[in-house]
């Protein structure tokens, strides 16, 4: 048997990311009730189980709060994967890009796509705390307002997309790492779990599996 563990420090960052995610998806829409992005008061709106917070002031006091959470939660695991030397094995390189052109090989393939999900993920999440960034305060980051044309809406826009794509992306991170090592892998995020050697995929010339 093979037994899947991950660092602390892996399980720490991904479970906060997990909860600020849920939290701000949830207090967004609640904020997104309120003056709806799309259609105005009589636009489109989710339905309310979806939404946390209560009000529009409930919503902003934890979306604001969770945005710190990860914010600090990624800058610190981006030191933690830079000083560790790990961003070698978590993000592509040309081999990956190679792999994804030329190789027949579709276990090689899996692992290219999964570092190429993860960075587009992490991209997304600092282009939605970038926006974040300038409704919070768009007078003292009027520069932010302004580098998607000065226009609010289109502002809105922005911030708004990125979760769209943000829960598509991490959809397909968390089925990567399933095809990679089955559940077993994926539990192994938060708990130790074991699987027969040959249920982990092989990447060559890698032979820890990748979370």
């Amino acid at each position: 048997m093979f037994r899947l563990h991950q660092k602390l420090a892996v399980r720490i960052f991904h479970g906060c990311n997990l909860l600020a995610l849920w939290a701000m998806i949830g207090s967004g829409l609640q904020i997104y009730v309120a003056n709806p992005v799309f259609g105005g008061r009589g636009g489109l709106t989710p339905p309310f189980f979806l939404c946390l917070g209560g009000w529009l002031a409930g919503g902003r006091h934890l979306h604001f709060f969770f945005m710190w959470l990860l914010a600090v939660n990624l800058l610190c695991y981006g030191l933690y994967l830079l000083i560790s030397g790990h961003w070698r094995r978590r993000y592509p390189s040309l081999q990956d890009l190679k792999a994804l052109s030329f190789s027949h090989n579709p276990k090689r393939r899996t692992y290219a796509w999964h570092r190429l999900t993860l960075v587009g993920l992490i991209l997304t999440l600092c282009l939605s705390l970038y926006t974040g960034l300038g409704m919070y305060k768009p007078v003292q980051l009027s520069w932010i307002v302004d580098s998607v044309g000065g226009d609010w809406q289109a502002l809105r826009i922005a911030h708004f997309l990125p979760m769209v794509v943000i829960v598509a992306l991490a959809t397909a991170h968390v089925s990567h790492i399933f095809k990679i090592g089955e559940w077993a892998l994926v539990q192994s995020i938060f708990f130790d779990a074991y699987r027969p050697k040959k249920a982990i995929l092989s990447e060559g010339d890698r032979s820890e599996p990748v979370s």
